[in-house]
This record gives structure tokens, sequence and C-alpha cells, in this order.
């Protein structure tokens, strides 16, 4: 099977923001307690943080971190999570039925994300709390001093502010599972205020404000259109989420699912423009995909679980075990995130740690690397620069949620800092070889070639503690120079990274 690709220096998308390769960090089944946290383990630092976590997380290199829900955060009180450990309350978390000890709040949760050299993206709970509990934990955050929040805060061992820059809205408040729900209208009023407080503390702040949990949803698109009407003139982005599930076990129809997923970026964009028309704005308002990830292999059975337990203190939840297709999977979600990168400025792998993540640990044992883990950290590391407007032929399939899938998903990425371009392919078809024939034009001349790529021929392959590279990047040797360009063979099922120095 052959395909044709070309890439010209002219043709861009955008300059992509590097928070696009942002994570999340839920109060949650084991990712906080046991993932991040866990003060008596042989890597645990002074504060209790899993030094061995933190290299890993560093890896990544992923730029921002959403933090603390999720559907936690929609009845959290963040005053719990300050002042002495030994005084904090333990609360029942409504969302996933379990206790919180709130060992780890706002100060270990920052001291963290400075040692894992990522910046905080704070979410706000709009929905046990609103507009009060927003401002004040703003002040107490970023506030200098002399004021009743900061002068907490300084009591609390923290003399200098943080000056958190991305605050969301609450969390999928369109989801009747949410505690606080709230009717499009509801919810865009309670929003555009709170925006308008916080505004008026920091008109620099960038505001996130809720779209839809999925776009499966009944209020979808209108709940896009109610809440940007009545918060356009003071939100910077709209999140969206999405999972990504094989119930079916259907590899061509689950590597389908990234055309749903453009759709629905596309869709929302249109909204949003929409809505600038309408109120004749010049404003830009861009999305933020916080929440994204495989989730299926373990929640029916979670959800069993946590019907019948009795509220326990970070237990295992949501600890899927991701295979080789999930590493494809992940590959075109990232592919279509590049590829939107115009109008998709930040977006989190949803979770970080144990829940439905790309790093997993033992309790008091080792953390090692999941499958996932290596297509985000390539798109992370090297998918920095200017998103590429790709020309591509190939043959198609049609799936049920989309007509016309090309078997070869393909991005690409210039950075003209290091003279470099980067493909990152992913070969659906699950027997023919891909001949790819890929056109360089106007980065001058090639010097050199590098591939890597992940394959195995068991898709159902996973990494475990025991076995941690079985599915795991090679240096491949399907890549070669060609004049004017570069010829590629690309292995069914395979995920490749082809690295072109100029």
């Amino acid at each position: 099977m052959e395909a044709r690709v070309t890439a010209h220096s002219r043709f861009a998308v955008a300059e992509i923001d590097p928070r696009l390769y942002g994570s999340f960090l839920e109060h949650l089944g084991r990712a906080v307690y046991t993932g991040i946290y866990e003060p008596d383990h042989p890597e645990a630092d002074s504060e209790g943080m899993r030094r061995d976590v933190i290299e890993l997380v560093r890896e990544l290199d992923t730029p921002i971190c959403r933090y603390p829900g999720g559907n936690f955060v929609s009845a959290y009180d963040w005053e719990d999570g300050i002042g002495p450990k030994d005084q904090r309350p333990t609360r029942l978390d409504l969302a996933w039925r379990t206790s919180e000890s709130n060992q780890v709040g706002i100060h270990e949760y920052a001291d963290w994300a400075e040692k894992a050299g990522t910046e905080m993206m704070l979410a706000i709970n709009l929905g046990s709390r609103g507009l009060d509990h927003a401002r004040n934990f703003v002040e107490y955050v970023n506030h200098p001093g002399g004021s009743q929040w900061s002068e907490l805060r300084k009591q609390n061992g923290r003399a200098e502010p943080w000056g958190v820059k991305v605050w969301c809205l609450g969390n999928e408040m369109d989801g009747p599972w949410q505690i606080g729900h709230k009717s499009a209208a509801e919810y865009g009023h309670l929003a555009n205020e709170t925006a308008k407080a916080l505004r008026a503390f920091d008109k620099s702040l960038e505001l996130v404000v809720c779209g839809s949990s999925h776009s499966n949803m009944p209020s979808y698109p209108q709940w896009e259109a109610t809440v940007l009407e009545a918060t356009y003139d003071q939100v910077d982005y709209i999140s969206l989420h999405m999972y990504f599930e094989n119930y079916e076990e259907n590899t061509a129809e689950y590597l389908a699912l990234s055309e749903k997923l453009d759709r629905y970026i596309g869709t929302v964009s249109g909204v949003i423009d929409y809505v600038k028309a309408k109120r004749r704005s010049t404003r830009e308002v861009k999305i933020s995909f916080d929440e994204w990830n495989v989730w299926y292999h373990e929640r029916k059975n979670d959800a069993k679980r946590m019907e019948e337990w009795d509220w326990p203190h970070a237990p295992a939840l949501l600890e899927d075990i991701y295979n080789m297709e999930d590493v494809l999977q992940v590959g075109c979600i990232l592919n279509t995130f590049i590829r939107r990168s115009d109008v998709v400025r930040m977006a989190c792998i949803a979770q970080l740690v144990n829940v439905i993540a790309p790093i997993m640990t033992a309790p008091g044992g080792p953390a090692w690397r999941q499958t996932i883990f290596h297509p985000f950290k390539f798109a992370s590391t090297l998918g920095r620069g200017t998103a590429l407007r790709l020309d591509v032929e190939c043959p198609t399939y049609d799936a049920d949620v989309a007509a016309g899938v090309p078997w070869l998903d393909i991005a690409g990425v210039h950075d003209g800092d290091e003279g470099s371009v980067t493909f990152f392919a992913i070969n659906r078809h699950g027997s023919e070889t891909l001949e790819t024939a890929l056109s360089l034009e106007g980065f001058g001349a090639a010097q050199s070639v590098e591939h890597q790529i992940i394959r195995h021929d068991d898709l159902e392959a996973k990494n475990t503690q025991d076995n941690p590279q079985n599915v795991a990047p090679q240096e491949g040797d399907g890549a070669t120079l060609a004049e004017g360009g570069l010829t590629l063979t690309l292995p069914p099922l395979s995920y490749s990274v082809v690295r072109v120095r100029l």
C-alpha cells in the first residue's frame, strides 16, 4: 500500500503552544496518595513526594498540570488543604465515594509542581461553592501580601505568591453527575460573574470556561453557544473533554475515533466563531482540551466496586493497564491536536499517575512507564515549533464514526531553532505496510534522518511492574533520504517518529 505526503515550510497551521502537552492530577484513586505523594516510600523526599515519579514527569516534559479535579473539585473546599497537616479535616468525596485526608493541598502541590518542572493550572469549585470561593482562592495563591488571605498564606509558610495564570471555572458543569450541576444559562451567568471578579483582581489571568463533557451529550453543541454568549468577553478558553473506548475490540473502528475528535474540535471552533461574530467581538477564544485519554479497560468493573465500598482512602481506582493498541490511539489523538493547534492551545492528558495514566507506581515499590508514556513523550519533547499543514494522499476506509478514514495518520512539526522537521506517523492498517513518499519543500537540504518506532506483534502487549520495557521505542530502519525528501516504510499497526535534520 502506498501513500504520498507533501510538507512545505510555508504551509503552516500555527506555532504550537507548549501547553498542548499538559497533564492532569485529580484527588482520585492513587493519583496523589501513593502516586506523587508517599512519605514512607524509600524514594520520598523531605516533603513526602516520590522522587522516582518526579523524574518520570520531568522526562515527559509536561509544561502545565491541571489540579485538583475533575469531578473532585465540584465539592472541594480548598481551605481544607492549608495549615498544619495534623489539623486538616478528613472529608467524604461524593464524586468518587472515597475519603480525602487533605494531607496534600495547594502548598504541597505547588512544591511538587516546581520540582516536576510544570506550571500549575488550578480548578475552582463552581459546583457546591461559587464566586467567593474563587476570589478568595485566587487571592491566597496570587496576592503578594497585606490582605486576609495572602497573609494567611504567609503564616502557612509561603512568603511569595505563586502567580498562577490559568484558572478553570468549574469542571464538566453540563454533566448531571456533577455535584452542583447547572443548566447552561445558570452556569454561564455564574461563570461570567466569577470571571469578572477575577479580572477585577488581575486582568492578565487566563480563564477557562466549561464546554461539553463529550460530544455525545444531549446539550452539545447548544451548551457551548449558550455559555459562550454569556462569558465571551471575560474568558480565554472553553474546555472540551473526550475519552476513547474499544469495548467492541475492533481496532480499525477504535483508531477511527480521532476523526470524531477532529469533528468535535471543528464544531466547537465554529461555535466560537459564531458567538464572536454575533457579539461583533475582536476577542480570541481558544480551546483547552483539558481531559483526554483512553479509558475503558477497568471502567465498568470500577463502577460496580464504587457502589459497594465504604469510603476508602486512596483506593486503586481507574487503573487502566494500557497495551500496544492504545499506543496507536494516543498517537492519533496527539496528531489531531497538532493539526488543530491553531484553535487547541492547551490540552491535558488525564491523568498523570496511576489513574488512567502514563505513569504507574507500586506502593512502597517502583514506578514505571506505561505503553502510552512513549507517544506522549515523543510529542511533548519533539513536537515543539510550527505545526505543518500536510498534503496527504493515501488509501482510506469507512468506519462507523466517519467515512474516508486514512490508513496513514500523520502530523508534522518544524522546529526552526533546532533546524529539524519531525513527523509522527501511525499506520492504522492491520496487515499492510505503508510505503510512503514524503516530499520536503522549502526547508533546504535534508542532512540526516532518524527513525524510532513502537511496534509489537501482540496488540494486547502491556508494560507491567515485572516487564516494564515490553512495549518501548526502538531504533527503526524504515526512513531513508531521497531526492527532495524521504521514503518511509511504515509496518502495519505501528507508531513512528521520523526526525529530519536540515
